[in-house]
């Protein structure tokens, strides 16, 4: 399965991040998005970030040309016609990604894959929303995408080995490090990473110590190069109370009920760094 044109939709910093070295590997990129504000915010974030390591001297000019040179960008679903792959990235909601996946299933050719960026839904019941279940998968980036080098790479229930190699392939041409993942809520990641940062935030609901003290403790302490909190406040309090609630509600166990402490933060729209307040102030 050879893959050359990719389409990501959702240009937002996860979809960019991902268009960004999806560009700089050779691929002929279609970033898409709902409006042109959007996209154009996107590309944005794709030439600061690309300016920035010119400037470091990590990449030379021309690496930056080409790289914008092999993006265009979309506001029409139907540029996806005669993409290989697309590669999802919108919303952590289901309820937009099965109604943007049946809709990839009717305009993407036969052959192209359908990789949703999720960070802990099912790609089983994305997967059903198309008339191609063994083409769709999982392809969950790490965030910042251009410089994290994993993808959690995660089977649906019907997913082809074909498909499987040719996602692995393609993140190893991204210059990735690939992990196969089954479809469990949260996958990997998020249900190592999630239930810590709730921990660390009951442990400030409960008096037990400062967000200052905690995140100290586990940089000091485990090594961690940033502390939970702060890594909580960086996704945003309102991801992190999704991806619990997921993981809530998929296992059916109370080790992963949100803590009470995160439900007050996001009702406030203490978000995180994106609001400018979360566990700490941000300028």
């Amino acid at each position: 399965m050879d893959i050359k044109k990719v389409m990501v939709v959702g240009a937002g910093q996860m979809g960019s991040g991902i268009a960004q070295v999806c560009a700089a590997a050779g691929y002929e990129v279609v970033l898409h998005d709902i409006n042109e504000e959007a996209v154009e915010k996107g590309l944005s974030r794709i030439k600061k970030q690309l300016q920035r390591q010119v400037d470091k001297e990590r990449i030379e000019q021309k690496d930056m040309d080409n790289t914008v040179n092999n993006l265009a960008t979309s506001v029409d679903l139907s540029n996806a016609a005669n993409v290989d792959i697309v590669i999802e990235a919108a919303v952590e909601n289901m309820e937009v990604k099965k109604d943007l996946f049946a809709q990839l299933d009717e305009i993407a050719p036969d052959h192209a894959i359908l990789a949703t960026n999720t960070s802990s839904l099912p790609i089983t019941e994305i997967a059903a929303a198309t008339n191609r279940p063994e083409k769709v998968i999982g392809m969950h980036f790490m965030n910042p995408v251009p410089v994290m080098k994993l993808v959690e790479v995660i089977r649906g229930l019907a997913t082809s080995q074909e498909v499987f190699e040719a996602v692995e392939a393609m993140s190893a041409s991204l210059k990735k490090t690939s992990v196969e993942v089954q479809d469990f809520p949260g996958f990997v990641s998020n249900r190592v990473l999630m239930p810590m940062i709730n921990e660390a935030i009951y442990t400030v609901y409960e008096g037990v110590a400062s967000p200052e003290d905690v995140d100290e403790v586990m940089k000091l302490g485990m090594n961690h190069p940033m502390g939970p909190l702060t890594l909580a406040d960086f996704i945003g309090l309102d991801t992190c109370l999704y991806i619990m609630e997921v993981l809530h509600e998929g296992f059916g166990d109370d080790k992963y009920r949100p803590c009470p402490l995160l439900r007050k933060y996001v009702s406030a729209g203490w978000l995180g760094k994106k609001s400018g307040r979360g566990f700490y102030t941000y300028e």
